[in-house]
């Protein structure tokens, strides 16, 4: 009979387990628990109850996902269960805290309100009408439905402030480094340029201490070091606001910005929901050759870096230079330059109904050059929704010298989209005491129309007046001699204008243009770029053209052309493309290049390029390679040129570093909130949707970006690493902004065991509850075994089921040298 059993019984498990883990069904199957009663006597000790009924499970603490209403929670938790009497099913203990943390509003039920937020409640339709809960063992899912009508009113995309993790104490370093030594066959000796920039801070509860500093060199104007800012930042959280004290810039809403150093309390839109905030600059430009592209703002370099040539887009600009036109200079392999003014866009001023977006600034100008005055000043500017359709704004610039008001209204065209005007009066007093009043008057238009594929994201006209100056242009006086400050030219006239359209099949397209105008200056200063790109079965299309021109300048208008061609490879060589494209100059020059580029390695964490080109006119070939590492601490570039007269090597290298009380931990470059990853001996252990991000020798590792006030998931995979387990692979991290957040997984260092526990003789009973004194468990199956996980290579397993219980000591030693993934054992029960 023994042996018909051994036979079956894997057939019996598989019927038990189809109980575990099949959906609900409207016929209720009920398994006969004493079918496993056959040869097994210690069995009627085990309470198999739970088993027998569809979906049913043991009480106790399970680790599930919480959905509410059907929108699933970003945070796994551990949940006991008990059992309910009445319908003999599970129910969850919750507490009126996790209700409120969850948006319930426990304070219209006053019996639920009269309890401690930490005191479980085992059934929530006792005290909330119509609400209910059911455990899905399939999945581990807890779904809960509460009216509505009990739930508090939230934003798509809230996150309750309670949850804003202001992160550990810690010291952070960002640093990008790029360098090039080029070789011109007409001239002596090597040319050499490098550029580092270095931000660095300190993180102590909610302060933020920053620096940033950048570092450039090169042979005709030797070494520069400027410290661009220094500040000290906090968040206000009641009022949803930020805190800074030292180096920043004033917004940009209503006044043009500037640099100040002194205090500044203004509202955060990031502490907004998705669905209340939103914007983002772009620079697209072409290059003509392996070219240096250098972005200034208010005279200072900002960022610096190599390009390929054709057409090329940057949307990774340090946070701190987010306000202030931007100056973009490309410089060829050759030495010619071409430069051209990248705006910041502004968009309508609107704001939801009730909202108030306000900043308040008082503290002393930072000037861009020496000739500048820096006097002291305060500002003030506020934005108010009044209704759906209206929005209502205004601000005070005062200064020794200067003061000026700004008042405007934005209005909701409906389908038509949105529009602001505004305008802003400015006094100005010369150092003769002369005074110059004017005005300026601001339009700026947004709309998107979804069904035809079109974002008009921007259309803005100013216009100011002889005698208006903004507060940066009254101070930027070369001497005493009021009329050679006057020749400055004031600005006149701009305009902006960005388009994106997509046209299905037809591809999409977009537009960007810019003209500034000057009083007493004939000519405009001028920028547009436009292209189109579109996809053929594989092979992807794209154009692009550019043109800049300054009025007055020494440097001619300069106009490029580039179109270019890529077709996937995967059959031949996976993960690679080929290449071809054209660009042309204002000057006739053609340029045809054609090339190789790919991904490598098993994370796609290594990039190469071979390109080949060849330009008219005498120019004669180029090429060159390229390659880019990004690694767990850090991102590496390298690149070899050459021309028909000329050789160029750069090289690049940027990360971060994050000193923390564990100790030092590298990363690739750091974003403005970073979470730590904390896995003690879990080494090379993967941050999955993370390219190149793996623990260190310690089990450390930092996630280098995290939406501040939203909720983040970490995941981590340990599957191919030995002797380590963890019981939740992934963690839900809420930053605030700056902040260094941790997310421990607290591994289980040890074996994958697969037990096979005898007792008294017989198998222990299916059902029974082993479990380890590092808190790892299982449940005992067929035969007596059990799995376990996280297992010391000595230690005792105790088991309990029912009235009984027995331990097991093992020992691991003799069986490591098998090097096997899961170690088997054999063990008697005592």
């Amino acid at each position: 009979m023994k042996s018909l059993t051994h036979r079956y019984s894997p057939v019996v498990v598989a019927l038990v387990l189809a109980g575990w883990c099949s959906d609900p069904v409207h016929a209720e199957e009920v398994f006969n628990v004493h079918a496993l009663e056959l040869d097994d006597q210690e069995q009627g000790n085990v309470d198999l109850s739970w088993f027998t009924r569809d979906g049913g499970q043991a009480p106790g603490t399970y680790h599930v996902t919480i959905s509410i209403n059907d929108r699933t929670l970003p945070e796994i938790r551990d949940i006991r269960f008990v059992k309910d009497q009445q319908n003999n099913q599970l129910e969850p203990e919750l507490t009126p805290g996790m209700l409120k943390a969850w948006g319930v509003n426990i304070a219209a039920f006053p019996a639920l309100a009269n309890i401690p937020e930490d005191s479980p409640i085992a059934d929530i339709g006792d005290y909330i009408p119509l609400a209910r809960s059911e455990f899905q063992i399939k999945g581990l899912i807890l779904n809960i439905s509460i009216p509505q009508a009990a739930m508090v009113h939230q934003a798509r995309g809230w996150v309750d402030p309670q949850t804003w993790d202001d992160g550990i104490t810690a010291g952070l370093l960002n640093y990008s480094f790029t360098g090039a030594n080029s070789w011109h066959n007409a001239q002596g000796g090597a040319q050499n340029s490098y550029y580092a920039n270095l931000q660095s801070g300190f993180n102590f509860g909610p302060w933020r201490l920053r620096n940033y500093s950048t570092w450039n060199y090169d042979n005709q104007s030797g070494s520069q070091w400027h410290s661009l800012n220094t500040y000290l930042q906090r968040d206000i959280k009641f009022l949803r606001s930020q805190l800074v004290i030292g180096d920043s810039t004033t917004a940009a809403d209503i006044f043009d910005s500037v640099q100040f150093r002194g205090i500044q309390l203004f509202s955060d839109d990031n502490m907004l929901p998705d669905s209340e905030r939103g914007f983002a600059p772009r620079i697209r430009g072409i290059a003509q050759s392996n070219a240096q592209v250098t972005i200034r703002q208010n005279g200072n370099i900002i960022d610096q870096r190599y390009v390929p040539p054709g057409p090329f887009s940057i949307d990774d600009l340090y946070p701190g230079s987010g306000s202030g036109d931007l100056e973009v200079t490309i410089k060829e392999a050759d030495g010619s330059e071409s430069t051209f003014i990248q705006p910041f866009a502004a968009v309508p001023i609107m704001q939801r109904q009730g909202q108030v977006k306000y900043a308040l600034t008082a503290g002393k100008y930072r000037s861009s050059g020496n000739n500048e005055r820096e006097p002291e000043f305060g500002q003030a500017g506020a934005i108010y929704g009044v209704s759906n359709y209206l929005t209502l704004y205004g601000g005070l610039l005062g200064a020794a010298d200067y003061y000026s008001a700004a008042l405007g209204a934005g209005v909701s065209l409906g389908p038509v989209g949105s529009i602001s005007l505004d305008v802003t009066a400015a006094h100005t007093r010369l150092d003769n005491n002369a005074t110059r009043d004017g005005q300026s008057y601001r339009l700026q238009y947004a709309k998107q129309f979804p069904d035809y594929g079109t974002s008009f994201s921007l259309a803005a006209y100013r216009y100011s007046t002889a005698g208006f100056y903004t507060f940066e242009e009254s101070n930027q006086r070369p001497g005493t001699d009021n009329a050679d400050w006057e020749l400055k030219n004031n600005k006149r006239a701009k305009f902006q204008l960005d388009i994106s359209q997509n046209v299905n099949a037809l591809g999409s397209f977009y537009l960007s243009a810019y003209q500034q105008s000057y009083w007493n200056q004939s000519g405009e200063e001028r920028t547009l770029t436009a292209g189109w790109s579109t996809s053929l079965g594989n092979t992807n299309i794209s154009m692009s053209y550019s043109y800049s021109s300054y009025p007055q300048s020494d440097m001619d208008s300069d106009r490029r052309l580039a179109i270019n061609f890529q077709i996937p490879l995967d059959s031949l060589l996976p993960r690679t493309r080929a290449t071809y494209s054209v660009n042309s100059s204002k000057h006739g020059s053609t340029s045809q290049q054609i090339g190789l580029n790919g991904t490598a390695l098993a994370d796609n964490n290594l990039s190469w390029g071979i390109r080949q080109s060849y330009t008219n006119q005498g120019n004669g070939a180029a090429g060159g390679v390229n390659a880019d590492y990004r690694g767990t601490y850090g991102e590496a570039t390298g690149a070899w040129n050459y021309g028909p007269d000329n050789q160029q090597i750069t090289y690049g290298l940027k990360g971060g570093v994050v000193a923390h009380s564990d100790g030092i931990t590298f990363s690739q470059p750091l974003g403005q909130s970073v979470t730590l990853v904390k896995a003690p001996h879990a080494a090379n252990a993967k941050v999955l949707n993370n390219t190149g991000v793996y623990t260190d020798w310690r089990g450390y590792t930092v996630v280098p970006y995290a939406s501040p006030y939203k909720n983040n998931s970490i995941a981590l995979d340990t599957s191919m690493i030995e002797n380590v387990d963890l019981e939740n692979a992934v963690k839900q991290v809420t930053p605030g902004q700056g902040a260094v957040v941790v997310a421990d997984f607290a591994p289980r260092l040890g074996y994958r065991v697969l037990m096979s526990l005898m007792y008294q003789g017989r198998p222990l009973p299916f059902g029974a509850v082993a479990k380890l004194d590092n808190g790892g468990e299982g449940i005992v199956g067929d035969d007596g075994q059990v799995y376990l996980t996280g297992v010391p290579e000595q230690g005792v397993v105790s088991v309990e089921w029912r009235d009984k219980h027995c331990a097991a000591s093992y020992d691991l030693t003799a069986q490591q040298a098998q090097k096997r993934p899961v170690l088997e054992i054999n063990g008697e029960c005592r």
